[in-house]
């Protein structure tokens, strides 16, 4: 894969990344991901797993790493591959995410799984943590799942904080989440502090039944900032792993889609969001190494108008979506 340069930073990332988020702790909500965790969900084997995912992603070519404070132990599973494989930080672009704290102490069945907290003292908390684990790695610093309700885009000391980490060299980005991914992406993207725009990155949800942010996300692009798209397989409703009923006619579009791109369903969605002339990377959320595999297709599918046209009913309305995403269960 060729690399690009991420928006106006000078970090250099592959179009394919690969996130943590199911990697990282024994539960996530990704349809079937009990599927994955079949050699074992002790630290130890999941590190393994987690360990062998990214040499083989890194052999493909991938070189943007994506983790939060709250996938478990991803950062860590994330750091010690990068100090044990020996790699340059120049190398290789990391980002992670602040703003939600680990709860579910390992186990799958935890009535809570992540607390959200926008505050200061967990800004500074949660970057020392990071920091301590992936050093000079950690190159790009995210509010995870930043929204107009919580605030945070308002509180001018963590905004402060954050421009004060990017004195010290720290590229400065934020994720999006729900239906109003747009209105927060907006708005992040005016933010100002002494003078200039605040907010290097951003990180936002974009698939075939969920495009809504596609415009802001645009507008993000052109001025500047560098564009992440995260479930992009929607957890894995937009894959083979989904067999409900009323995701039959959906399913039968993207086969025959599929089958006429000589590609996988889930390469073919990827490819969707490679495609969008605004995006820098498409996150992989790949938990086993035939996913990455077929997820790293992507690269070689020539979307094309006619993929567009006919996939393009399938886009749901954005509450519906998030409201259904919302019932995904931990497993």
């Amino acid at each position: 894969m060729l690399l690009r340069t991420l928006g106006n930073t000078d970090l250099q990332v592959s179009p394919l990344g690969l996130g943590m988020a199911a990697l990282g702790r024994p539960g996530y909500i990704n349809l079937g991901h009990t599927d994955d965790m079949q050699e074992g969900r002790e630290p130890e084997a999941m590190e393994a797993r987690a360990h062998a995912l990214l040499d083989a992603a890194h052999r493909f070519g991938v070189r943007y790493f994506d983790a939060a404070r709250s996938y478990g132990r991803g950062e860590a599973f994330l750091a010690h591959w990068l100090h044990d494989r020996h790699h340059d930080p120049k190398g290789v672009t990391v980002g992670s995410k602040w703003g939600y704290t680990y709860t579910a102490d390992w186990r799958v069945d935890a009535e809570v799984h992540e607390v959200k907290d926008h505050s200061l003292p967990v800004l500074l908390g949660q970057w020392r943590e990071s920091r301590s684990l992936l050093g000079n790695f950690l190159r790009l610093y995210q509010i995870h799942s930043a929204t107009l309700e919580s605030g945070v885009l308002e509180d001018r000391p963590v905004l402060e904080a954050l421009a004060g980490l990017k004195e010290h060299g720290v590229r400065i980005g934020l994720t999006a989440s729900g239906p109003r991914q747009a209105a927060v992406i907006a708005r992040a993207s005016r933010i100002r502090v002494g003078g200039e725009r605040l907010f290097d990155t951003v990180q936002a949800t974009w698939n075939l039944l969920e495009p809504s942010a596609g415009l802001a996300l645009a507008e993000a692009h052109a001025a500047g900032m560098g564009v992440i798209i995260k479930e992009a397989v929607a957890n894995g409703r937009l894959t083979a792993r989904n067999l409900e009923p009323e995701f039959a006619r959906t399913r039968a579009i993207l086969v025959r889609e599929a089958r006429r791109l000589g590609t996988t369903v889930d390469a073919l969605v990827i490819a969707a969001a490679l495609a969008q002339p605004w995006v820098d990377v498409v996150l992989s959320g790949a938990a086993s190494i035939p996913q990455l595999g077929s997820n790293l297709r992507a690269v070689d599918v020539l979307w094309d108008r006619q993929a567009a046209e006919r996939t393009a009913p399938l886009t749901e309305c954005p509450a519906a979506y998030w409201q259904k995403r919302s019932t995904l269960a931990w497993n």
